[in-house]
């Protein structure tokens, strides 16, 4: 049997469309693995881990990208106060008389009412569990006379530390008034896991970074604030104490976190991350990998002891009580939640670009 040339040209035509039919899937396939490999590498702007105890670095990318800390910021506050303190210049109980300017801090808060009277620390547990930005600013402003003055000694701090590529521009982290990024708080996570580094070797941070829920307000209000830790891996993720979180559109989400395993401690310095979940997942992958990456004869993680002056009178102020089932930070409790190990997948470990 013969085929006509007009039969011929229909099946060739015929074959060629079914042949471009069955290709097609493989490309619909293909096409999703890259859009997702692209959004995971955009996560965030940048990273570093380091080891507490000596200071090396086990992990960067993209360490030296300036971009906003958001709260984070209220670490070189504390910073600022911490001297002051150890200087007797202020004390845990010296009273803070909140302002109206105290008072109308946006964000985060504690609603501090014009004329209410706190001490110092209650102020500093606001600012560090609750992240208040009118407590870092009544804070500010009582330490240095003005916010102005106490911005300008976050600086000095900064280049004492070596921190090169930050600049502060407020006590809180709020994005400046105009909105643009370049007149707000500036750093990177490489100075900022400087600043991590001095606070945990130095002062006693985690005395208030450490704690998960407490009220604030007792009991010069009826009904005190209760105060809940922004840091979602506290008592979730082995060893996790500290240290803070940060968020504003600008900045995106941020976390300066640390560990404690085994006499070994771990700095975690993330920025600009896309979404929480995505910086806490982020944030415990790299906690892992530093612990694993630590040399096994490395010195443990030795801070120094603060003591700080005792004040020349005493206090006003009766302890803020603490909420219910709760205990002081010096008292060893099981988690509220169970302790997680997180194991991520193995890969070829990236190498230091410094």
């Amino acid at each position: 049997m013969t085929f006509q040339p007009s039969l011929r040209l229909v099946l060739v035509l015929l074959l060629a469309a079914l042949t471009g039919l069955a290709g097609a899937p493989l490309q619909a396939k293909t096409a999703p693995r890259k859009k997702e490999a692209q959004i995971d590498k955009g996560a965030y702007k940048g990273a570093i881990v380091l080891d507490a105890a000596g200071g090396k670095i086990l992990f960067e990318e993209n360490a030296d990208v300036v971009s906003p800390p958001a709260s984070m910021a209220k670490l070189m506050t504390f910073a600022v106060l911490y001297d002051r303190l150890s200087s007797g210049s202020l004390t845990l109980q010296t009273p803070v008389t909140v302002t109206a300017p105290d008072s109308k801090i946006g964000g985060t808060q504690v609603w501090l009412k014009e004329g209410e009277i706190f001490p110092v620390e209650e102020l500093l547990y606001a600012m560090m569990i609750q992240s208040a930005n009118d407590a870092a600013y009544a804070l500010a402003r009582t330490s240095a006379g003005t916010s102005e003055a106490f911005v300008r000694q976050m600086n000095e701090k900064a280049k004492a530390l070596g921190m090169t590529h930050t600049t502060f521009r407020s006590p809180h982290g709020l994005p400046p008034s105009d909105r643009n990024t370049a007149n707000g708080d500036l750093t990177s996570p490489r100075d900022f896991a400087l600043l991590c580094r001095h606070l945990l070797l130095n002062t006693d941070v985690l005395k208030y970074c450490s704690v998960k829920q407490r009220n604030f307000g007792s009991p010069v209000r009826v009904s005190p604030v209760v105060m809940i830790n922004h840091n979602h891996l506290l008592q979730r993720v082995t060893g996790v104490d500290g240290l803070k979180t940060g968020f504003t559109n600008g900045a995106g989400f941020c976390l300066s976190a640390t560990a404690l395993r085994d006499g070994r401690r771990i700095i975690v310095v993330l920025m600009g991350s896309t979404d929480k979940r995505s910086r806490d997942n982020k944030v415990i992958e790299l906690l892992e990998e530093g612990f694993a990456a630590i040399p096994a004869g490395a010195a443990p993680f030795a801070a120094a002891t603060p003591k700080l002056p005792l004040p020349s009178s005493p206090s006003p102020f009766a302890p803020a009580p603490l909420p219910e089932g709760s205990v002081k930070p010096s008292e060893s409790v099981a988690p509220e939640q169970p302790m997680i190990r997180f194991t991520p997948p193995v890969a070829p470990k990236k190498t230091s670009s410094r």
